[in-house]
């Protein structure tokens, strides 16, 4: 497959699995940024030190959330993968949130949790009540860091189900058609 086209694969695959294209592995510091025009993935920034991504982090293809970028997901596994990796996965639920930079209005950038399709350890998680509050919690915390280093406000706004996600991921998808139409 060209990588120029990751960002245009299908968000389902034809078995209904929700697909996601990792730019950031579990335990990592560096995250990555696909870039569509070049069809490569960039260093984008590097964690400070004491900070890791707590799970994969990815985007899913042909959506586009409120900030114009695709929708992000975390997709819980037994093994990270590398970056460029398309994993097959299902949406357990959404830490819907708001994000605010300097000299900009805020902007809803919820993140996705989802559960690889193939995994052993996760494989019973349906739900983020099947996480646990403290785990979700860890990951709310993570990214309120995660975005500070960069003098963003991420603020946490609720936590919904896989009903809810599901219908942000085709709210996403309605949009990435909708920007390439015009």
């Amino acid at each position: 497959m060209d990588v120029a086209a990751l960002d245009r694969l299908p968000a389902y695959a034809d078995d209904g699995a929700l697909q996601a294209v990792i730019e950031a592995c579990q335990g990592s510091r560096n995250k990555l940024k696909y870039e569509p025009a070049q069809g490569v993935f960039r260093l984008h920034k590097v964690l400070p030190e004491g900070a890791r991504f707590p799970c994969d982090f990815g985007f899913v293809p042909s959506t586009r959330g409120d900030d114009g970028d695709p929708l992000d997901v975390l997709v819980l596994m037994d093994e990270p993968v590398p970056a460029g990796v398309v994993v097959a996965c299902r949406v357990v639920g959404v830490i819907e949130a708001r994000q605010k930079s300097r000299g900009k209005p805020a902007l809803r950038n919820d993140r996705l949790l989802a559960v690889a399709a193939t995994s052993w350890r996760h494989g019973r998680v349906r739900t983020l009540a099947d996480l646990g509050d403290a785990f979700v919690e860890q990951v709310e915390r993570f990214f309120v860091f995660y975005n500070a280093a960069q003098d963003i406000v991420f603020e946490p706004l609720a936590r919904r189900g896989p009903r809810e996600a599901t219908r942000l991921v085709r709210a996403g998808m309605r949009a990435f058609s909708a920007g390439d139409a015009s």
